[in-house]
C-alpha cells in the first residue's frame, strides 16, 4: 500500500490590521482630531489645583504585533485617590477625585500620557489591601473588544509582592509587564508604561498581561 507524502505546512505572516475608522477619535477624543464638539471634553489631565496627592505623569507607547507603535490607539484609566478611595457610591468613603481620564496617542510619535496623582493602596472586603494601581483600558485597530490591564508602580515593590491580582499571574516574569518604571525628569515624576498587544517572545518584549473583566 502506497502512503501519501506528508504535506509541508506553509506559515503566513499575520494579516495587517485596519483602523476602526476616524469616528473613534471624533466621537471619543474630538479635540485630538481637531473638532470642538463638547463643552466639557474628556482629557488626559485628571487633577485640579486643589487635588491632594503626589503629582505624577504616566506616559508610554502601545505596540502592535509587529512591534510598531500604534498612533491611533485610545486609552482610558480609572484609579483611586491618594488615600485609596474611588469616586463611586459603593466605596465606603467616596472620593471627590474623579479618577478617570481618556486620551489618544500622539499621531506623530505614538506616545500617550496622563497627568494625575499616585493612588493609594485599596482596601479589600476581607481586610487585605491591593497595591497602588491604575486600571487601563485600550482600544485600537485590530481589536474587536477593548483590552483591560493594570498599571503598578516600580517603587511599591513590597506592596506589589502582596497584591492578590498581581501575584495571581502564574509566570512571575510576566508580572513585570504590568510594572511602570519611575524616573525623575526635569523635577517631574514620570512613570513609563509601555503596552504590547502581542509579544515577540523575547524577555524585553513580552506581551502585556490582559484580564477578562
Amino acid at each position: 500500500m502506497q502512503t501519501q507524502p506528508q504535506q509541508q505546512l506553509t506559515h503566513y505572516r499575520e494579516t495587517a490590521s485596519q483602523t476602526g475608522g476616524p469616528y473613534v477619535h471624533i466621537g471619543l477624543a474630538p479635540q485630538q482630531a481637531g473638532f470642538e464638539i463638547f463643552e466639557n471634553n474628556f482629557g488626559h489631565v485628571l487633577t485640579k489645583p486643589d487635588t491632594p496627592g503626589e503629582r505624577i505623569r504616566i506616559e508610554g507607547t502601545v505596540y502592535d504585533g509587529l512591534g510598531l507603535p500604534l498612533r491611533d490607539v485610545l486609552l482610558e484609566i480609572w484609579q483611586a485617590d491618594a488615600e485609596g478611595h474611588y469616586a463611586h457610591p459603593a466605596d465606603p468613603k467616596p472620593s471627590s477625585f474623579r479618577g478617570w481620564g481618556r486620551t489618544g496617542a500622539d499621531f506623530e510619535t505614538g506616545v500617550y500620557s496622563f497627568e494625575t496623582i499616585k493612588p493609594g493602596p485599596v482596601a479589600l472586603p476581607n481586610g487585605g489591601t491591593q497595591a497602588p494601581h491604575i486600571a487601563v483600558w485600550v482600544v485600537a485597530r485590530g481589536i474587536n473588544l477593548g483590552l483591560h490591564t493594570r498599571l503598578y508602580f516600580s517603587d511599591e515593590q513590597v506592596a506589589n509582592e502582596r497584591d492578590p491580582v498581581l501575584t495571581s499571574i502564574e509566570w512571575a516574569t510576566r508580572r513585570k509587564t504590568l510594572i511602570a518604571q519611575r524616573e525623575q525628569r526635569g523635577g517631574e515624576t514620570v512613570y513609563r508604561f509601555d503596552i504590547r498587544i502581542q509579544g515577540q517572545g523575547g524577555a524585553e518584549d513580552l506581551e502585556t498581561v490582559f484580564f477578562d473583566v
